[in-house]
């Protein structure tokens, strides 16, 4: 139900002029907006469009350059995140801030801002079960957050801010490592919310969510706000107009003919194991090949052995049983670097924290992926002309645009960062390709390009395997697809012999 004049003659929140820089980079540019109770209202723009940024400076993790923030018509200054949960203002991050070690109820209490000195357990958890039937968050508060799903994570996170008493939620990407049926639930979620008046903001890169669960949607370009529109009244074509200056082509599914028999893996795993220490999930009896010219997808969700798998084949994690073959050659006990120099490129989840220095530039981050190219009078200079121009030309390649590339990586959005790496790790044509869910972060257009741009590595006789929680990606961009559940591969075939729902239950273990 979209919000009137009569229904709500004022917003419940308004952002008046927002604007903030970094550096040479104005990541909000005299922004508006306004949110009313009772709405659940999204957040659309392409990377770098000040998205998360203006929610942030609303959380007081920024301070705004200028403007102001209106709570039911007051100004009011928040200076810090105290400041604005203290206003009623409560966020959900990309990542989750939680004790893995601590049950549900104890991450929920450490929240509160009430907290007593002796915890009364019976009352947090009666609490929390008055809220988790209300609002169809249910999710067993004495089990330990480690064990928990991603969704059930996320659900935590909401009931933290409801305990809290939170009237304005703002959530970051919510759905991005969800599986499908698990999405449908967070949207009951909205809906429950939006009927007892809360205020929900939500964030996210894809425009089919957008149009199924909000009340109104604003979108942001370059800092600023190109338009408002009610979610009865909107359209993809439209929503895309508003996002770019140019029309968003989208990635179609090209069928592939199965390569020929007899066609060595790329890469090949036979019974492997890994020890599983430090909590990680270990990988039981993997058996996974990858053809030239062929993607597999991998489907799991975050925490049952997708990113252990990765690391694997990369050389991160070593093998406590079983073998490794890339290109034909016994790998089971090489090197990153080895691995690395015989064509093998990596895309990582988490780009800053796996493959880059966060504080070095863009520049100087493309020159460490292979310094022996760049290495000039023995390692002594570097050829930066050269580093420029191959990051250009592959920035060019995926239809991408950076800032700078004399800035750090870290002052860059989440979304450039992952350009970045992209264009870095596609620049120099690997014969084997681990993408960590490539897309992440990315808004349409580079979404796109991305993808367009693996397709055109398998078509030239790369391997690649693709693991991500998009099953929309998967069953688009996957030649042979695998589900991975706590550990092992619960499934593989092609992606036209199975269908999202059974995939999404496979990924939850609901379906075995």
């Amino acid at each position: 139900m979209v919000k009137d004049s009569k229904m709500n003659p004022s917003p419940f929140l308004s952002l008046r002029g927002i604007s903030k820089s970094f550096r040479a980079v104005k990541a909000n540019d005299q922004v508006d907006l306004d949110v009313y109770r009772g709405e659940v209202h999204a957040l659309l723009g392409e990377n770098g469009a000040g998205k998360s940024t203006l929610m942030k400076v609303l959380y007081g993790f920024y301070h705004a350059d200028s403007g102001e923030v209106r709570l039911d018509g007051k100004t009011v200054h928040i200076r810090s995140p105290h400041d604005a949960r203290r206003l009623r203002i409560g966020i959900v991050f990309q990542d989750f801030v939680q004790v893995p070690a601590l049950t549900v109820a104890e991450n929920i209490a450490l929240f509160l801002p009430d907290l007593p000195v002796v915890l009364d357990k019976l009352d947090i958890l009666k609490r929390i079960g008055e809220i988790s039937h209300r609002y169809s968050l249910a999710v067993d508060p004495r089990a330990p957050v480690r064990q928990l799903s991603v969704g059930e994570r996320q659900k935590v996170e909401i009931l933290k801010l409801i305990l809290a008493d939170a009237q304005i939620l703002i959530l970051d990407e919510p759905t991005r490592s969800l599986a499908l049926h698990e999405i449908e639930g967070l949207f009951r979620v909205f809906a429950n919310l939006r009927r007892d008046g809360y205020a929900v903001v939500f964030i996210t890169h894809k425009l089919k969510e957008v149009l199924t669960c909000a009340d109104r949607i604003t979108v942001m370009r370059r800092g600023k706000v190109t338009g408002t529109l009610a979610g009865s009244e909107a359209i993809e074509t439209r929503l895309v107009s508003l996002m770019f200056e140019e029309e968003v082509r989208e990635t179609s599914r090209i069928e592939r003919t199965r390569a020929p028999g007899g066609v060595e893996p790329i890469l090949q795993l036979r019974g492997v194991h890994t020890s599983g220490e430090g909590g990680a999930v270990g990988l039981q009896d993997i058996d996974l090949a990858v053809l030239p010219g062929e993607i597999v997808g991998v489907a799991g969700v975050s925490g049952n052995g997708q990113r252990e798998l990765g690391d694997v084949v990369l050389g991160l994690e070593r093998c406590s049983k079983g073998e490794k073959y890339i290109l034909g050659q016994e790998a089971t006990h090489w090197s990153v670097a080895r691995a690395r120099a015989n064509g093998l490129a990596f895309i990582p989840e988490d780009p800053l924290g796996m493959a880059a220095f966060p504080w070095l530039t863009v520049q100087e981050n493309m020159a460490m992926a292979d310094t022996r190219r760049y290495s000039r009078k023995n390692g002594f200079s570097m050829d930066w002309v050269a580093v420029c121009a191959d990051l250009d030309q592959s920035l060019q390649r995926l239809g991408f645009t950076i800032p700078s590339f004399f800035v750090p990586l870290a002052t860059l959005s989440g979304g450039n960062v992952q350009r970045m790496i992209l264009a870095r790790e596609m620049a120099h044509n690997p014969k084997l390709i681990i993408a960590f869910y490539p897309t992440r972060g990315l808004d349409v257009r580079s979404a796109v390009a991305a993808r367009e741009l693996l397709i055109a590595s398998r078509d030239a006789g790369a391997g690649v395997l693709l693991i991500s929680e998009d099953l929309g990606e998967l069953f688009v961009m996957s030649d042979r697809l695998v589900v991975i559940f706590r550990g092992r591969i619960v499934k593989s075939c092609p992606p036209q012999e199975t269908n999202p729902n059974e995939v999404g239950h496979l990924m939850t273990g609901s379906g075995q």
